[in-house]
């Protein structure tokens, strides 16, 4: 695959400011270092995890495969993929013609619930899997990366076949205005697990799918103010949780249930995933990297408060050694996971870019910033964990000032 147009927003350019106060790793001389150190991790992560021509399901199409998933190919790979591609071009002259490659996957998949969402699994042989629905993380991350590739290309550019362009910004407003028809409730503005929620699951959300930077960039988009609900319903709620569940800590759980009935809560047990679905696990991992990267872009005040909580918490907890963080909590701290997965560490990494009040904290701070960077680049990915990969390289990308809001 070769690409064909320039980016207007080249990795490495740092084009797009982030909000003031807002830190650099210390441990790597310049910028272009740290760049150096994402494109490292960017090759590996293309050799490991992308797929294309036949083992994506034919010609023309790529697709990003997930060893440790319940299938090989799933909806949260395939918007990391857009998203990762889109931010990658002008460093990777195949950036664009791989973002094709993952958009022509996703269309030749829809939802059997909607046509303009994403089927979010699909098993070795191309074939969608498990119910042929969405998962509302897969279309947040498909839809913000045509919204990147619109900005990064224009129109888009002919397909291999020959036959067609890809109008970026017009699928992005359709599959923006399906999320909100289908995995937004109505009445919370809360995102729905997938546009198959109903029932008791209609009263469920997943925090891991809480990402203001989206919806923010999704009510610039589309001048729909419904969005501006949607962003201030997720920002009210994490605080509400922070308060009540976890004023220590300021964790939040994989899954939060009872959303319709004005009390909502952590989940009690098994919900949906694990008896974990209560605690801070594989899900809410990615909390501190979705709620800092709003805050390094946006500036608000709620989402810089909450993960500078959750730095300083990770920090105390592990007394300034990365390696340290466990891969599970309680929202008291407990620990009850296995430490070393970046996962975990990496996310934290993206909190810590927030800084701190006060010269000795913020002091503080760039010290926890430069380890956890230094543990982030320590190792290359390991090929059998896909999404461990996908959760580092795209905190790298914000560590590295290498993202933006489009």
């Amino acid at each position: 695959m070769t690409g064909r147009a320039e980016a207007r927003v080249p990795f490495g350019a740092h084009a797009v400011p982030y909000a003031p106060g807002t830190l650099r790793p210390s441990c790597d001389d310049d910028p272009a270092a740290a760049d150096r150190r994402v494109l490292d991790l960017y090759e590996l992560w293309k050799a490991y995890f992308l797929r294309s021509g036949d083992e994506a399901g034919g010609r023309g199409r790529c697709a990003v495969f997930t060893p440790d998933a319940a299938h090989p190919f799933v909806a949260e790979a395939q918007g990391y993929g857009m998203v990762i591609t889109a931010l990658m071009a002008g460093a990777d002259p195949d950036a664009h013609a791989l973002f094709d490659g993952i958009l022509r996957h996703v269309l030749a998949h829809p939802s059997v619930n909607h046509p303009d969402l994403h089927a979010a699994q699909q098993d070795a042989d191309g074939r969608d899997v498990g119910g042929r629905d969405s998962a509302t993380d897969g279309d947040l991350d498909i839809a913000y990366g045509l919204l990147l590739a619109a900005r990064q290309w224009g129109g888009g550019h002919n397909s291999h076949d020959g036959h067609s362009d890809y109008d970026y910004e017009a699928l992005a407003m359709r599959r923006i205005d399906a999320v909100m028809e289908c995995e937004v409730h109505p009445t919370t503005r809360l995102t729905k697990l997938g546009d198959w929620s109903s029932g008791r699951y209609d009263e469920v959300s997943r925090t891991s799918d809480w990402m203001p930077d989206h919806f923010r960039a999704f009510r610039a988009a589309t001048g729909d103010p419904r969005w501006d609900e949607v962003l201030d319903a997720h920002l009210s709620l994490a605080g509400e949780l922070r308060a009540r569940h976890a004023p220590a800590t300021g964790l939040l759980p994989d899954f939060v249930v009872d959303t319709t009935s004005g009390e909502p809560r952590p989940a009690p047990g098994q919900v949906l995933e694990s008896p974990h679905d209560g605690d801070y696990h594989w899900n809410a991992c990615r909390v501190p990297w979705r709620l800092g990267a709003d805050a390094v872009t946006s500036g608000d005040a709620r989402t810089r408060a909450a993960v500078r909580g959750l730095s300083r918490w990770a920090r105390a907890a592990t007394g300034g050694d990365p390696g340290r963080i466990r891969s599970g909590y309680r929202l008291d701290g407990t620990a009850y996971g296995d430490p070393g997965s970046p996962a975990f560490f990496a996310p934290f990494a993206v909190a810590a870019l927030t800084g701190d009040d006060g010269e000795r904290e913020r002091a503080a701070a760039q010290g926890w910033l430069d380890a956890l960077w230094a543990r982030m680049c320590a190792s290359p990915p390991d090929p059998a964990r896909a999404y461990e990969a996908g959760v580092r390289l795209q905190s790298m990308l914000v560590v590295s000032h290498n993202y933006w809001v489009p």
